[in-house]
């Protein structure tokens, strides 16, 4: 813990490609950047290939994706060169979730929602964050209330007190758009449409000017429950209040 503090300290006035170099230097092989296609994971992926382009990067099939997610991710892969471990949920659970629940169960309750997610989501991520010793996330502290504390560095103490690093979080959204555009990077085209968080094509709306940037989310809940569990808040410098809440 007083070895994360002090990563945390000195990589809080760093940028993030420096992180990402130290991060890689020290853990790979055994670190991945976990991937939703977002703009902020898209930056992610070009700073890590400019250190190394045999990085590891995965992304989460959760079987409900947009088809504008899947063309970015194909676009990322062929455009950088590189490799996208893509990890799928349990087929027998998800059988069994809209074999005795519908299609839609996730909209009758927070309850459902979260078993939802957590098949779709959080155990897909336990098994590709197995064996690792650190990961990253495209996440920023801007995004939402519920990433306000959000840290550089944290422990994930939910995956095995892995260290979790966040190079993205003090940027501003306006920060990550001047990067994509001064790189051409690929951009989903659900950004344009007005998603400014994107997830499950039900579960993703545009969002209105004005509205929060994860208004979008999970739109009949409460701003406080708009997590899914991938982001655990822990003892790593976040939020305790929100522990076992999380979403890319």
């Amino acid at each position: 813990m007083e070895q994360a503090r002090q990563w945390r300290a000195r990589f809080e006035e760093e940028g993030p490609e420096a992180v990402l170099r130290w991060a890689l230097s020290e853990f790979h092989p055994d670190i991945a950047l976990a991937s939703s296609f977002s703009m902020e994971d898209i930056v992610l992926v070009a700073m890590i290939a400019d250190v190394r382009s045999d990085a590891r990067i995965f992304a989460l099939d959760t079987g409900r994706l947009n088809e504008e997610t899947y063309e970015v991710a194909e676009e990322v892969r062929r455009r950088m060169g590189v490799r996208i471990e893509w990890r799928f949920p349990d087929r027998a659970a998800v059988e069994e979730l809209e074999g005795s629940k519908g299609l839609y169960s996730f909209r009758e309750s927070l309850e459902n929602r979260h078993e939802c997610c957590r098949i779709r989501k959080v155990e897909p991520l336990s098994r590709a964050l197995s064996g690792l010793r650190a990961w990253v996330t495209g996440q920023r502290r801007e995004q939402a209330i519920t990433r306000r504390n959000l840290p550089v560095v944290e422990i994930d103490e939910g995956h095995g007190k892995i260290l979790k690093m966040n190079p993205l979080a003090g940027w501003t959204e306006q920060e990550v758009r001047e990067y994509v555009r001064k790189r051409g990077l690929p951009v989903n085209r659900l950004h344009d449409m007005k998603y400014p968080s994107i997830g499950c094509s039900p579960c993703t709306r545009a969002v209105a000017p004005g509205e929060d940037p994860r208004a979008g989310r999970w739109w009949w809940e409460s701003p406080e429950h708009k997590e899914c569990g991938l982001h655990a808040r822990n003892a790593g410098g976040n939020d305790r209040r929100n522990k076992g809440e999380g979403e890319e």
